[in-house]
């Protein structure tokens, strides 16, 4: 096969070392450590072995600081899905995987995977770990529940969420030592559905001291998170501004608000996402679009960014990156598949979800409608992956 690129080297990614291979000889294969010596260090033997590029592997997290050493050095670094490079045959070892990396690199068998500009991988960062607080927050949420349900304080029966207006207000009065049901149910909020007698009856304790103290506790790692999400939401505002102020064309764009829009409890209080977005991916208006929420904005603009979606040729590929696009397996005419490819993201999940949402719309509306077809002629799922896709 015809060599592509001649001044290349292969690198197997590891925990503890990394494997790095210049050529198909025993003398070209070096072992590196993963301190910040050691990756300096192997920049400068690829520098003196004449390297161009360099192909590694996406393992983990453990690419991430060899990655950005490479790239300041001035290297062209393809980054590549590992399920690309494991048909090597006969015994495996790290210097055989970092020998076959080099060797698909050499002869162009590799491509590499997207990655987001610097700006968004940093909003990146922000958001993903807002979502790592959100999913703990509920989690939390769950076992101040199972604690309130143990002590016999049907709170979950009377009131749709626990963690909303009316539910927290009950939860800090218990925790602060209130057992009279009908005290404890004068706190309900005026949108609470249910009445201050349905309330009352629900919340008739046992006084078991034990679930009481770990249901205190639970409220404590309640409210902390909540805490951490506030400070998440300033870095999140913060990184927004820099990327926005620091184009003028992204600067000059203005959309009045959406009031009819609806803003949960985990939507950032502090952010007018709805400019923000506007002006992030220059006019285009994505909240109008029917089933797309706030959270999934911020994962659009997290996630790949504006600079990321120009990235790709077009929606098809962007689509098939999204692992959203049939995956049709044809052999002597015949289609023996045509399911998605396995594979998931955040981005992903945020428009599945956003597909699901259209696909509950009482009034008619184009997606809704196409959701409607999709979903009369197969089942809901199809119609979630088609609707997400469109």
């Amino acid at each position: 096969m015809e060599v592509i690129n001649p001044q290349a080297a292969g690198i197997d990614i590891g925990s503890r070392s990394h494997w790095v291979a210049v050529g198909q000889t025993e003398q070209d294969v070096r072992e590196f450590g993963v301190y910040n010596q050691d990756l300096f260090g192997m920049a400068d033997w690829l520098k003196e072995r004449n390297i161009k590029t360099v192909a590694m592997e996406s393992t983990g997290t453990y690419w991430q600081n060899l990655f950005a050493v490479l790239i300041s050095r001035g290297f062209h670094v393809i980054l590549c899905n590992g399920k690309f490079t494991k048909n090597i045959k006969g015994k495996k070892s790290d210097v055989m995987d970092c020998q076959w990396i080099q060797k698909l690199h050499t002869l162009g068998l590799l491509s590499s995977s997207f990655l987001p500009d610097e700006q968004t991988e940093q909003l990146c960062t922000y958001c993903r770990h807002r979502s790592n607080l959100i999913h703990s927050a509920a989690s939390t949420s769950k076992k101040m529940q199972k604690y309130l349900r143990l002590i016999n304080l049907r709170l979950d029966v009377v009131v749709k969420d626990i963690c909303g207006l009316t539910g927290l207000l009950i939860i800090r009065a218990i925790c602060d030592g209130e057992s009279d049901p009908l005290k404890l149910a004068a706190l309900r909020h005026g949108n609470c559905r249910k009445s201050e007698e349905e309330i009352a009856l629900a919340l008739q304790s046992n006084d078991r001291k034990d679930y009481l103290f770990a249901l205190q506790q639970e409220l404590e790692t309640y409210d902390h998170l909540q805490q951490k999400i506030e400070q998440c939401d300033v870095e999140i505002e913060k990184k927004l501004a820099q990327i926005i102020d620091s184009d003028q064309d992204k600067r000059e764009h203005f959309i009045d608000p959406k009031p009819h829009k609806r803003i949960n409890k985990n939507t950032p209080k502090n952010i007018d996402l709805n400019l923000k977005s506007y002006q992030m991916f220059e006019g285009t208006d994505f909240l109008a679009i029917e089933g797309m929420s706030y959270s999934t904005v911020l994962a659009l603009m997290g996630e790949v960014g504006f600079d990321g979606i120009k990235r790709f040729k077009t929606a098809k590929h962007f689509a098939s990156w999204l692992r959203l696009a049939p995956n049709n397996k044809v052999s002597g005419g015949k289609v023996l598949s045509s399911k998605i490819p396995k594979g998931s993201n955040r981005l992903k999940i945020a428009l599945r979800n956003a597909a699901n949402a259209i696909g509950n719309l009482k009034e008619s509306t184009p997606l809704r409608d196409f959701f409607q077809r999709i979903n009369f002629r197969k089942v809901r799922v199809s119609a979630v992956s088609a609707t997400a896709r469109n």
